[in-house]
């Protein structure tokens, strides 16, 4: 390769090269543009960035201060709640230790009454009725021996059936 065509080569290269340079200054000024318009418009929306942020700001600070009074009353009915299941709990206990103080009550007046009803039984049993037996028992024997002494006479044909009827 002669000189005069590295020369032409060289310079056809650097037309480009260039060229290449305008277009990335045309690029860098579309994109200064570009940001221009974008800090135009954020400069427009930044007045209700703020406010949102600050709106923000004031109903996160709300909510924290109800957050913190809704804690407390939480925490207050909580305390309430223990307090009554504790004295829900101690009256439970009264009632049943009475109820089972009465069932040993009632159950010892159970056991007395059968006890009395049981020697009441007895009472009358060795009181009343022994004697009315034994009573019965002498009537009996009187009834008999007033038949016997009106009967007369025992038949001797009927002492023999009578004597027959055992044998």
């Amino acid at each position: 390769m002669d000189q005069q065509t590295l020369l032409t080569v060289m310079t056809v290269f650097v037309c480009i090269s260039a060229i290449a340079l305008l277009i990335q200054a045309g690029m860098l000024f579309g994109i200064y543009k570009a940001t221009r318009g974008m800090q135009d418009n954020v400069q427009r929306l930044l007045p209700k960035i703020e406010s949102l942020i600050d709106t923000s700001r004031q109903t996160i600070e709300d909510s924290r201060k109800q957050i913190l009074d809704i804690t407390s009353k939480t925490s207050d009915i909580l305390e309430i709640a223990h307090k009554q299941l504790a004295r829900v709990d101690a009256l439970l206990e009264d009632a049943t230790a009475r109820a089972h103080i009465q069932l040993e009550r009632a159950e010892l007046v159970l056991d007395d009454a059968m006890e009395r009803a049981h020697d009441t039984v007895a009472l009358v049993h060795t009181g009343i009725m022994k004697p009315l037996r034994e009573i019965q028992g002498v009537a009996a024997g009187l009834r008999t021996a007033i038949q016997f002494l009106f009967r007369g006479r025992p038949n001797p044909t009927q002492a023999t059936s009578d004597e027959e009827m055992f044998i």
